[in-house]
């Protein structure tokens, strides 16, 4: 956020996602932010939209039924968004950035007319056979996916696509990613049924094809055939590339590093190092950014953003349940160990879940890698991909979805690994909302899963020296499932007050977290040893995995802590929360840090705020 460029980028991405959602009326449950010198040429933005539905009414993107029509309904085609998705399959080059293509023009409005006349028309029993968005490639996507998972034929005219633009070749009409439109298969003899729907919404129903026997997907355009071939040859038996894979320099480096080279930490250095990582802006307060979007739309935010998951209570058609959502990805720890980066993603977003009181139901990815014809950047896909399968193998959590985008390169570089991980998980019952706050004093804050020992990809490290580099902490999923476990079931039983992971900036930054909704509150923590590393910056700010701080009344301390140990998990008390206004630390008899937890606050709090007004 230090550059004119960046900050504008990051004004932009909030103010559309702000203005799009909010016109939608659809309330935003928070995310993640990372900032990295990497994304300044290449930008990602990442959604997760989530919604509820029952079983019996699921619909499938699938051309099925000869002889059914194929209908296009929506605003008309336009020349916008032309070619992007080939574009996007491009490096960034001064002479590539000429080509861009026109931006779509969103329309949240009309997104809303749409999305109210499909439900309206799917709610109709029987009408709809199939459907499916027009995104990336437009009406060929659309077109030979549907066919495909169909296994049928599918036939269209383009002269009877709506346009809004004149003398559009069939290039331009197929390949248009105009948006806010879609493709639906309806069952024969009931036309009219759909057409009724869309002119009550006073949207396009045109009938522009119809499924066809046999595998072929066929595309007419003024009379005469522009396509002909096989639709699976566009999806299921497209050319799977057989690229080679070397492993970066910098990934065998971070193997081999050891933090035993690092300057020790003077013990009157550890405030300073606090301000800092509160400071940086994947650490600090995103209010700036939540308090854009409309979270409070539809009355059913749980749990704003801000807390380890946004949850949102669902009471709709009969429906009853508590959601959280959550969005994971440390892409430092991606660049320096692709596969263990991913596996860290995985189980860090089912550990905000857990945190939250929900136990995970599903996962969609958004993949964002460099260009994979390159060996090195094949290989960072290659191991991610391998991480997240072996994560999703282990804790049974299936991907429902995802996204992939590859060739975020531009003449400065190539974007990190960054394979973003999205997770919806299920709050059994009320009670069991979780929030990442400590509520009150003379609660007791006990650390699980031990103390923090690893410096290898962290933010201190970030922070303190200018570097992104190191061993990345390992992960022992059997560890974390026993930690996810004995939360949900401690949750369960009402016995925690709150309970937040720890992640960026370590042990001393989840503490702090945990103050700052009321800064009016203290901590008294004490540390008996240095732990296994014998660092101090390690156990402060170490980013080892598989370790949650919860709080619970102090009646209950003695007993989680012995719960605790009978299932083998690691379990201390950390301190007290009080009402001194002060957050004080000591570690072996030494204090290291007295500060006011409204200092730490206003650090945290100003620090976006701060650099996006300069």
């Amino acid at each position: 956020l230090e550059t004119p460029l960046v900050k504008r980028l990051f004004r932009g991405v909030v103010s559309g996602i702000s203005h799009y959602g909010n016109c939608l009326g659809i309330p935003n449950m928070g995310g993640d932010v990372y900032f990295d010198d990497c994304y300044e040429g290449n930008p990602l933005v990442n959604a997760l939209c989530a919604g509820i539905l029952r079983h019996e009414d699921i619909q499938r993107g699938a051309a099925t039924g000869v002889g059914n029509p194929v209908y296009y309904v929506g605003p008309g085609t336009g020349r916008d968004g032309l070619g992007g998705a080939s574009f996007a399959s491009r490096e960034l080059t001064e002479e590539s950035a000429e080509d861009r293509p026109a931006v779509q023009k969103g329309d949240p409005f009309m997104e809303k007319l749409l999305l109210e006349a499909c439900l309206e028309m799917m709610a109709i029993p029987g009408l709809v056979v199939g459907i499916q968005d027009m995104g990336a490639a437009g009406l060929t996507c659309s077109t030979c996916e549907t066919a495909s998972r169909g296994d049928s034929g599918i036939e269209i005219d383009l002269d009877l696509v709506p346009q809004r633009e004149t003398g559009m070749n069939s290039y331009e009409i197929m390949l248009s990613e105009s948006q806010e439109r879609m493709l639906v298969i309806v069952k024969r003899g009931r036309e009219r049924e759909l057409e009724e729907v869309f002119e009550k919404w006073d949207l396009h129903a045109a009938r522009i094809g119809e499924v066809k026997e046999g595998d072929r997907m066929v595309v007419r355009h003024k009379g005469v055939v522009v396509a002909d071939l096989p639709a699976k040859s566009l999806t299921d038996e497209a050319p799977i590339y057989d690229q080679p894979a070397t492993e970066p320099e910098h990934v065998a480096q971070a193997r081999s590093w050891s933090q035993e080279s690092l300057p020790e930490l003077p013990e009157d250095g550890v405030g300073e190092s606090l301000q800092k990582l509160l400071a940086h802006p994947t650490i600090a307060s995103k209010r700036w950014i939540w308090r854009q979007y409309d979270h409070m739309v539809m009355s059913g935010c749980t749990v704003e953003p801000g807390s380890d998951a946004g949850v949102v209570h669902l009471s709709i058609a009969g429906i009853d349940k508590r959601l959280a959502i959550s969005n994971d990805c440390n892409n430092r720890f991606c660049y320096l160990n692709p596969y263990e980066g991913a596996r860290i993603a995985f189980v860090e977003c089912m550990r905000n879940l857990a945190c939250s009181g929900a136990r995970a139901l599903a996962v969609t990815d958004n993949l964002n890698f460099a260009n994979p014809n390159k060996p090195e950047a094949f290989f960072m896909l290659k191991e991610c991909v391998k991480g997240l399968a072996d994560a999703c193998s282990f804790f049974d959590v299936p991907v429902v979805g995802g996204n992939v985008s590859l060739y975020n390169e531009h003449g400065e570089g190539a974007i990190d690994p960054t394979p973003v991980v999205s997770m919806v998980g299920l709050i059994e019952k009320e009670e069991s909302v979780t929030r990442s706050f400590v509520s009150g004093p003379d609660q007791s804050v006990i650390l699980l899963g031990g103390w923090p020992h690893e410096l290898g990809g962290s933010y201190f490290l970030q922070t303190q020296f200018g570097k992104k580099e190191g061993k990345v902490p390992s992960v022992d999923f059997d560890a974390e499932k026993l930690l996810q476990d004995f939360l949900l079931s401690r949750i369960s039983e009402g016995v925690l007050l709150a309970a937040h992971d720890l992640s960026e900036g370590g042990l001393l930054v989840a503490l702090s977290e945990m103050l700052f909704e009321n800064p009016d509150l203290g901590l008294s923590a004490s540390f008996d040893s240095l732990g296994e590393s014998g660092s101090l910056a390690a156990l402060l700010f170490g980013e080892s995995q598989g370790r949650v701080l919860v709080s619970v009344s102090p009646v209950h301390e003695s007993a989680l802590l012995e719960e605790a140990g009978k299932v083998g998990l690691q379990a201390h008390l950390v301190g007290k929360t009080t009402t001194s206004g002060c957050m004080k630390v000591s570690v072996d008899g030494r204090e290291v840090l007295d500060a006011r937890v409204s200092d730490l606050h206003e650090t945290w709090a100003q620090s976006i705020p701060s650099m996006m007004s300069q």
